[in-house]
């Protein structure tokens, strides 16, 4: 256990599961990162981001928190007030001001079709969960990842509640105004439109930002070493010069 570096803690969005970061965590684990794959709930906001600040609060050391897509959302909750977390980044993922959901981002600019890849079905709590329907979801959410791996991605995927995408942030203090935020995402991102990544990484003054050629809303799975690689830099910026 290296305890000079953080703790990187990767949560992952919508319609993934914890398992998506494997490459990742395998290229940071090479490097000598300790890290941490959280299952989010994908039941509300506020529930998952409260989930995920105890998962930090359990790690008792310094944390990165990583976010895919709406997981997005949940580290920029999670992370606010959150002496714990000193560094984001920011996976092809949402960067939201107070009170915008994911379903606002999203539609901020053209460009997404998840909409038509979505299928429903009701809960028995009450409300909604969506799911990308498994024919849609190789071109949808995974265009640059092998047929049979997305089919598996398909088959593992974490439905969503109509709640947890609808919710606004609700804290006033997004985590990446205070906290040093990295990005990475691909130009071909079907779920996200490539300006509103672009848009949030110029919000949240990014001090490094990848956007890779032709990379879908999968980039962690497709290109685990570019996203391992802007995780490593936020690690490395969070350590002190004499460690």
């Amino acid at each position: 256990m290296n305890t000079q570096h953080p703790v990187v803690v990767l949560v992952h969005g919508a319609f993934a599961e914890s398992a998506s970061w494997n490459g990742v965590i395998s290229r940071l684990t090479e490097r000598g990162i300790d890290a941490i794959a959280a299952a989010n709930p994908l039941r509300s906001l506020s529930g998952d981001a409260a989930y995920v600040r105890d998962v930090v609060a359990a790690i008792g050391r310094p944390v990165v928190l990583v976010g895919h897509s709406y997981g997005g959302l949940v580290i920029t909750e999670a992370a606010s007030r959150n002496d714990a977390v000193v560094g984001l980044v920011y996976v092809a993922a949402f960067v939201p001001e107070p009170g915008q959901s994911a379903l606002e981002l999203s539609n901020s600019e053209p460009g997404s079709t998840l909409g038509d890849a979505l299928v429903a079905y009701p809960l028995a709590s009450g409300g909604t969960e969506f799911a990308i329907r498994r024919e849609a979801f190789h071109h949808q959410f995974a265009a640059d990842v092998p047929e049979a791996e997305a089919a598996l991605m398909a088959a593992a995927q974490r439905p969503v509640t109509e709640a947890a995408l609808t919710q606004g942030l609700p804290t006033e203090q997004p985590a990446w105004r205070s906290i040093p935020s990295w990005f990475v995402y691909g130009d071909a991102d079907l779920n996200i439109p490539v300006a509103v990544h672009r848009a949030g990484a110029e919000r949240a003054s990014s001090p490094g930002t990848r956007e890779i050629a032709g990379a879908s809303h999968a980039v962690g799975v497709s290109q685990p070493e570019a996203v391992a690689e802007t995780i490593l830099a936020a690690v490395a910026a969070t350590v002190p010069a004499a460690s």
